[in-house]
């Protein structure tokens, strides 16, 4: 490996969006280690108001994670041709899924080794769609987006179709559609939480976005508006009519405020076609609001946009360790911490009597932001003046 300094251009409005969704997906993952053990907050029965706007605001971040990914790739057409591309893409894919069910499940997530539970959640689910992106960027951006967008539109089609009815092969369908067990016996569970089909689609539509940056300013930011705007109505308009788009039509409810919660909560496992439009929407707005310029008050978040991988690991790490020594303050041992019994007992299991208020979660959030502030600052500089190989896989 060569060291030499290089400047790399960026494009903020992409960073800033990426840094913001960082940001924002660190309450969900606090809420994992430091919310009240039981609380669903789709559970319309149950959930509180603020319960469910916590959960739902970050509903915004994986889709914009495949997104990114498509578009980031597209953008290193920059500097790379095809054929480079597409290698870079199948071995980092590679190395994501390796990351998932090796670093990330035991030295991150679970602090344990057994595989008794493993769950195959974003970044897995991020390594596949590059293998995808891999083969599909050999071929014109117009197929490209077309096989994503279809793949966002009809594969609600297949929600009827069970896993069960594949017989020896269901195990497959878990992982391209239906949510599931891939392995379930008394000694190792394996879950696939982020079935393949809607995320390649989601990473082959980003990928085709990246095209706009190459057209005159004027007509990127139209674009990026009318477009947004266009997939924010489309969601309000099929999520109305109530046929298409979604497994769970939503349903009058105890109150005015809680049927618009039902409105709103739309399917994630797997992520349906309203889902999609619904948060895809509003990123793509985002972009649109900040490709002019960045606001001042909003820069720091670009520190998180350019290190999101390594934001990623180490927000985990921080949030886990955070949980161990408060679990050590209040019961002097800590073994629960690294323990997970099955997928109700994930990534830990509570401790007796464990689980915080929702400001407390949101306090410990924004401790862990605040903190990995000069960290993330760090990496950002050391990419930003080196070019070691090994920077590109994080």
């Amino acid at each position: 490996m060569t060291t030499v300094s290089v400047r790399r251009p960026r494009l903020e409005s992409v960073d800033l969006v990426r840094g913001i969704i960082m940001i924002v997906m660190a309450l969900d993952h606090t809420r994992d280690f430091f919310g009240m053990p039981g609380d669903n907050p789709t559970d319309l029965s149950r959930a509180s108001v603020a319960l469910f706007f916590t959960r739902w605001i970050t509903n915004i971040c994986a889709p914009v994670f495949f997104l990114l990914t498509g578009t980031g790739s597209y953008l290193s057409l920059r500097r790379k041709s095809k054929s480079e591309l597409s290698r870079f893409l199948f071995m980092r894919g590679l190395w994501l899924i390796f990351l998932e069910t090796v670093v990330l499940r035991c030295l991150v997530m679970q602090f344990n080794f057994d595989y008794h539970v493993t769950m195959l959640v974003v970044v897995w689910a991020l390594g596949w769609a590059m293998i995808v992106l891999s083969l599909l960027v050999r071929l014109p951006t117009s197929v490209v987006a077309a096989f994503g967008l279809i793949l966002i539109a009809f594969h609600n089609l297949f929600d009827v179709v069970q896993a069960a009815s594949f017989g020896a092969f269901a195990q497959l369908w878990n992982i391209l559609h239906a949510p599931g067990f891939i392995i379930s016996n008394p000694q190792h569970q394996v879950f696939v939480a982020y079935p393949l089909i809607p995320w390649i689609g989601v990473t082959a539509a980003g990928y085709a976005l990246g095209q706009v940056y190459s057209w005159p300013p004027e007509q990127r930011r139209r674009f990026l508006f009318c477009f947004g705007l266009g997939t924010s109505i489309a969601f309000i308009i099929l999520r109305a009519i109530n046929i298409y788009g979604d497994p769970v039509p939503w349903t009058t409810q105890k109150s005015t405020v809680f049927t618009l919660l039902s409105f709103l909560n739309t399917n994630k496992y797997p992520p349906s076609l309203l889902f999609l439009l619904m948060t895809l929407g509003p990123a793509l707005l985002m972009l649109w609001a900040f490709d002019k310029n960045v606001p001042r008050i909003m820069r720091p978040a670009l520190v998180f946009g350019k290190v999101p991988l390594f934001f990623y690991i180490v927000h985990f790490t921080l949030i886990h360790m955070l949980a161990v020594g408060v679990c050590f303050a209040r019961h002097g041992q800590v073994h629960w911490m690294f323990e997970s019994n099955d997928l109700g007992q994930y990534p830990v299991t509570p401790p007796p009597g464990w689980g915080f208020s929702l400001p407390v979660n949101y306090l410990i959030w924004i401790g862990v932001v605040v903190s990995l502030y000069p960290l993330c600052a760090w990496f950002a500089r050391l990419k930003d003046r080196r070019s070691d190989a090994w920077l590109s896989y994080l």
